[in-house]
C-alpha cells in the first residue's frame, strides 16, 4: 500500500486556508453559495418539523458535522478546477456527483471508493444522532423539547452531568472521525486511492501536525456554531468557505504526486 508523503505545516496555516477558501468562494460565485444555501434550507426545514424535539435537533446538527466532508465534495472539485484554470460551471457539479456511476465496483481506488467512504461517514453520523437523542431523552431531569429546555435541564442542571457526558461522547466520536476525514475526501477525489489509503493518510496528517490541525478543528467547529447561531443564515457563506478551505488544507498537507491521478470517467474506463 502506497501512502502519500505528508508535509509539516506551521500553526498559522489554517488561517491561510480560510483566506484561500474565501478567494475560491468569490470565484465560485453562486455555485459555491448553493452548497451553503441547500444545507441551510434543510436545517430550517428540520427546525420547522422538529422544533419541539430539541433532543433530536441537537443530535442532527452535530451529526451533520460528521458527514460534511462528503457534502463538500463538489466544493473540492470547484477549488481544484480554479487551481487548474479549468471552467467552473454547473456541469462540473453534476459530473462530480454522478461520475461514480461510470466506475466498476471492483476497481481498486475507483470512484466507488468515494461512495463507500460517504456511506461510512453517514453511518457514523446516524449512529451519533440516535445516541445523542437517546442520551438526552433518557438522562435529562425533565423533558427537553425546546432550546430553553436544553439550556435549563441539560446544560445548567445542578448536580447532573448529562451535558458533560453528552459533550464527552460527542468528542469521543468526533476526534477519530475528524482524524479519518480531514484530508480523506479531497484525496479520494484527486487521486486513485482506496478508502483505507485515504483514511491512513488522513491519520498520518493529524499525527504529523497535531497542533495546527487541532486549531483547524476548532475553527471548523467555531464557524459552524456561528452559522447555526445566526438562525442558519450564516451557513450560506460559511459552509462553502470551509469546504474550499479544506481543499487547500489537503493541498498543503499532502504530496500526492506519487499516486496516480484520478481521471474523468470517460478516460478511466
Amino acid at each position: 500500500m502506497v501512502l502519500p508523503a505528508i508535509r509539516s505545516i506551521t500553526l498559522d496555516q489554517p488561517l491561510r486556508w480560510l483566506v484561500r477558501g474565501a478567494r475560491d468562494l468569490r470565484r465560485g460565485g453562486w455555485l459555491s453559495l448553493l452548497h451553503g444555501l441547500v444545507p441551510a434550507l434543510f436545517g430550517g426545514l428540520l427546525v420547522l418539523l422538529a422544533h419541539d424535539r430539541f433532543w433530536l435537533l441537537a443530535g442532527a446538527f452535530s451529526g451533520f458535522l460528521v458527514v460534511a466532508p462528503v457534502l463538500a465534495t463538489s466544493l473540492y472539485a470547484i477549488s481544484r478546477a480554479i487551481e487548474r484554470g479549468e471552467p467552473v460551471n454547473a456541469q462540473l457539479i453534476i459530473s462530480t456527483w454522478t461520475r461514480w456511476q461510470y466506475s466498476r465496483y471492483a476497481v481498486s481506488g475507483g470512484y466507488w471508493s468515494m461512495v463507500r467512504f460517504g456511506l461510512l461517514l453517514a453511518l457514523a453520523g446516524t449512529g451519533w444522532v440516535l445516541t445523542s437523542a437517546a442520551l438526552i431523552a433518557l438522562l435529562a431531569l425533565e423533558p427537553v423539547n425546546t432550546p430553553l429546555d436544553f439550556l435549563r435541564h441539560v446544560v445548567l442542571a445542578p448536580g447532573h452531568h448529562v451535558f458533560e457526558l453528552w459533550l464527552t461522547m460527542g468528542g469521543l466520536l468526533a476526534a477519530p472521525i475528524f482524524a479519518s476525514s480531514v484530508i480523506a475526501m479531497p484525496l479520494l477525489l484527486d487521486r486513485r486511492v482506496d478508502v483505507l489509503q485515504a483514511v491512513l493518510a488522513s491519520w498520518q496528517a493529524v499525527l504529523t501536525n497535531p497542533v495546527p490541525l487541532a486549531l483547524w478543528a476548532a475553527l471548523i467547529m467555531g464557524l459552524t456554531l456561528l452559522g447555526l447561531g445566526t438562525l442558519l443564515i450564516g451557513l450560506v457563506g460559511l459552509l462553502p468557505l470551509l469546504g474550499h478551505a479544506s481543499w487547500h488544507a489537503y493541498r498543503d498537507l499532502v504530496d500526492a504526486s506519487a499516486l496516480p491521478e484520478r481521471l474523468p470517467p470517460e478516460e478511466s474506463a
